[in-house]
């Protein structure tokens, strides 16, 4: 397994010479395959070694030996180690991600501030060859393209990943062979999160019935996307140089007439890549959103607005699409939400928690006045929450005819000054739920529903 991982290092240039390398150890098989194999390395590369270790405050006891675990694997091999205690759970809440992003957040970011005070460096990670299966099977199943079927990459900005190319099992073994202590965390093997579920459920149910070599299979695909993904990209960057008119910090001009003659894949790649040039990610952008851009260039609606995440807009201006930063005029809000998972609003004062659940489970259901459920196969594209507009209609729960947001605010007799603060959770087309009073009847639950999505929310 040293081979390897010493071809994927230089393969793909993952360490330089006298560079410093953190560590993310957590105790676990992967972590410490990964320390012994670098160390194992370290003279052929001469690059230093850095241990880093995060308790996150969930699992007591067993997370405060683990940490001793490391501090003492760390003294026993005269290497620097780096601990830092957080609160996962609270951050998350704090932030409205839920606890895996949380985690993830303060893990890469004690991670940076080593690097820092190093004066520079990478972060190695453990990832491995189940892993990337796990990761593209999750992102099957929320929807995703080429890009996102890459997977992981064994160098992404300051992460490495030397062994994302070896199974659970091969580094298993080299624990076994080289008898290497660990300590093993049992929610690991506790089906409480998503991606634990497709380890453990999902994955060898797979493998038993359909395919004994799943993993294996996911990673070829994984290969395959990452070639495509790659030329797109290149291509997307010379489509994006030949109709780039003007490029400022907030704003840049496309010539549409140029844009149109490409290929919808490359227009919408276009589109994104413009996005992420003024907001530096695509986070919060969503698919929803782009495809209404999309709709707009193709008819060239002078005038016509697309407004996204972020405070971006996309406009149409006669021959050009303008994408720029700009403040949504005041007392207007719109906020996109996950289709599941926690998220915090402090711009309104709302907490929403979306979760996915069974029909049975929704028959199990005890009501709370804070708590709706809806139809989740009759909602269209992704959610979001904002305030009422000009001429909004739903249709009231129990009711058969429509009614006009005003009107019924009027029935409610609630005052007009609190009127454009009710939040409405929407769709892509329609109102689902003017928070706080009544739901609208086209995503009531039937004897055809299977699946419920459930939202509760909470003031701050």
């Amino acid at each position: 397994m040293k081979d390897r991982v010493r071809d994927e290092i230089e393969k793909h240039s993952l360490i330089e010479d006298e560079e410093n390398i953190v560590i993310g150890v957590s105790g676990g098989a992967d972590s410490m395959a990964l320390l012994y194999l670098l160390i194992e390395l370290r003279e052929e590369f001469q690059f230093n070694i850095h241990i880093a270790h995060v308790n996150h405050g969930v699992r007591g006891e067993d997370a405060l030996r683990d940490q001793n675990f490391v501090k003492e694997e760390a003294k026993k091999l005269d290497l620097p180690y780096y601990s830092r205690d957080v609160d996962m759970v609270k951050y998350g809440k704090d932030k409205g991600i839920t606890s895996e992003e949380a985690g993830r957040e303060l893990r890469y970011g004690f991670f940076r501030e080593i690097t820092k005070k190093l004066g520079g460096g990478k972060i190695a990670v453990a990832h491995n060859k189940n892993d990337q299966a796990e990761t593209l099977i999750m992102r099957f199943m929320r929807g995703t393209g080429i890009d996102g079927l890459r997977g992981m990459d064994f160098i992404s900005g300051d992460i490495i990943r030397p062994l994302l190319g070896i199974s659970r099992e091969d580094i298993e073994k080299y624990i076994c062979d080289k008898n290497i202590e660990i300590v093993s965390d049992m929610t690991n093997f506790q089906a409480i999160y998503n991606r634990n579920k497709v380890r453990l459920e999902a994955i060898p149910y797979v493998e038993k019935h359909f395919n004994p070599n799943i993993i294996d299979t996911m990673w070829r695909t994984s290969e395959i996307a990452s070639l495509d993904s790659d030329f797109l990209r290149e291509y997307t960057e010379k489509a994006y140089k030949k109709v780039l008119k003007l490029e400022k910090k907030d704003r840049l001009l496309l010539d549409l007439n140029l844009l149109v003659d490409f290929h919808l894949s490359i227009v919408q790649r276009v589109i994104r890549h413009s996005i992420s040039r003024i907001n530096k990610s695509l986070q919060g952008i969503t698919e929803a959103q782009i495809s209404n851009a999309i709709d707009l260039i193709y008819k060239k609606n002078t005038g016509k607005e697309v407004h996204f995440s972020k405070d971006i807009v996309l406009k149409i201006d006669y021959d050009k699409i303008i994408v720029e930063t700009r403040l949504e005029k005041k007392g207007d809000y719109f906020h996109e939400i996950p289709n599941f998972g926690l998220v915090k609003l402090d711009e309104i004062g709302y907490y929403f928690n979306i979760e996915l659940i069974s029909i049975e489970d929704y028959k199990k259901r005890v009501s709370y006045k804070n708590t709706q459920y809806f139809d989740r196969d009759k909602i269209v594209g992704d959610l979001g929450v904002r305030n009422r507009r000009a001429g909004d209609r739903f249709l009231p729960f129990g009711m058969k005819g429509s009614k006009k947001i005003k009107d019924f605010f009027i029935d409610e007799k609630i005052s007009k000054d609190l009127r454009d603060k009710i939040p409405l959770i929407v769709d892509r087309k329609s109102i689902l739920w003017v928070v706080g009073y009544r739901t609208d009847e086209k995503y009531r639950i039937d004897k055809d529903t299977k699946n419920v999505l459930k939202i509760s929310y909470e003031k701050i």
